[in-house]
């Protein structure tokens, strides 16, 4: 019986991509500088963690040594002694945005080629005819924002004015993103899942690849925290993705996370939403137990971008690698013979570097099971390689792009 289960470590980047200066993030390496932080203290924080990064299941899975490969530079020391004991690599992302939806879709076998389109560095971001429309179609009294911003910085800034005047907080950020924040009481969480949609019509044109609805919770500036009741409204990839085509030969796919919103709900049997990695990884195991020949998990861990490298919070993400590498045991003790589990990201979020968006980097592909054995996959030229992997283990007909680093010995 032959099972995969996929997961993207949400902006896990490994430095040294090699256009990474076309993004204006040379020299950027989410996972290097985390590293070198936590080695000199400064990704010390009382009660949450100290001293050096310590991930000794992920370095015997080989990441250090794929981080290694990704930057040329020195093996960190994260705790594990010796060669590697799974296979291990980096991918090189050639889509040609740093999001989320490029990272995931080229994951699952389609590069994004398209140009997508972006809003302005400019107070308004917005088009006139955009906000004018939005405001007509879902009979709001005005928006507020409309610039670009951090998600939790906008909503500290104008969360009591929304409440006030029951306008949502329209915003961007250097993704390919239309956002809209709103209080889950005061403004209502249906009415905000609503005024999305609408927006997700009239973006389409602009060729915007997510409209994200965002809302909050708390009675003032210093309560407001974002819930897990997120969505994100994205176009669907322009051709047929690894699930596409599980699902159509009758296979399950069970996305964990955001995985549902990331593929517009396509080619997913089922979507079992979360609230935090560590919820993530229990869904994972729960899913592991009722998966069967052919089929697929797909888990996004989204705390990592979302939580700590967007906020630039670099204890926040060292403490949350250090729980997930803790958890891994978990996963590989109900691994049966036939499963192969990848560990990857879909980009960088560097909790170092200037500003708070996405960085262009490499990502770590990390594979291993039973059976599967050790040793170097080296450099892979797209990303789209771990589906055409995946595809090949699960005994489906390669896709367009890719090409598998393993291929399982046949029963």
């Amino acid at each position: 019986m032959k099972r995969a289960i996929l997961i993207v470590l949400d902006s896990f980047g490994i430095g040294g991509a090699e256009d990474a200066g076309d993004f204006g993030d040379a020299g950027a390496d989410t996972f290097g500088h985390i590293a070198a932080a936590c080695a000199t203290g400064r990704g010390d924080r009382k009660g949450l963690r100290g001293g050096p990064l310590c991930l000794p299941n992920l370095d015997r899975l080989g990441l250090g040594a794929a981080a290694a490969a990704s930057t040329g530079e020195k093996r960190p020391e994260l705790g594990h002694h010796g060669a590697p004991l799974g296979r291990f690599g980096y991918g090189v992302e050639i889509s040609k945005g740093k999001d989320t939806p490029s990272g995931h879709w080229e994951i699952t076998g389609v590069p994004v080629t398209l140009d997508w389109g972006y809003f302005p560095e400019t107070i308004p971001c917005f088009p006139k005819s955009l906000t004018d429309t939005l405001i007509s179609r879902a009979s709001l009294p005005g928006i507020i924002g409309n610039k670009h911003a951090s998600g939790t910085a906008i909503i500290a800034e104008l969360g009591e004015e929304h409440i006030r005047t029951g306008q949502p907080i329209c915003y961007t950020s250097s993704d390919s993103v239309f956002q809209i924040a709103a209080h889950e009481i005061h403004f209502g969480l249906e009415r905000l899942y609503e005024v999305s949609k609408i927006a997700r019509l009239l973006v389409d044109p602009l060729r915007i690849g997510r409209v994200i609805a965002r809302p909050f919770v708390g009675e003032n500036t210093a309560e407001f925290v974002r819930t897990a009741n997120r969505r994100d409204y994205s176009v669907p990839p322009p051709e047929p993705t690894l699930l596409d085509r599980l699902h159509q030969r009758g296979n399950r796919v069970i996305g964990v996370g955001k995985i549902g919103d990331i593929f517009a709900h396509r080619g997913v049997s089922e979507e079992v939403k979360v609230s935090g990695n560590d919820q993530a990884f229990d869904a994972t195991l729960a899913a592991l137990a009722r998966i069967g020949d052919g089929d697929l998990i797909f888990a996004n861990f989204v705390d990592f971008d979302s939580l700590y490298g967007h906020r630039r919070d670099v204890a926040g993400y060292a403490a949350a690698l250090e729980e997930f590498d803790r958890r891994l045991p978990e996963l590989e003790g109900r691994l049966k013979p036939g499963d192969l589990v990848i560990i990857c990201a879909d980009h960088g979020n560097d909790p170092t570097f200037p500003g708070t968006n996405h960085t262009r980097e490499h990502v770590p592909i990390l594979a291993f099971g039973p059976g599967v054995g050790a040793g170097p996959i080296g450099r892979r030229g797209t990303l789209a390689d771990i589906g055409a992997t995946i595809a090949a283990h699960l005994g489906l007909e390669l896709g367009v792009h890719g090409q598998a680093f393993y291929v399982a010995p046949q029963a």
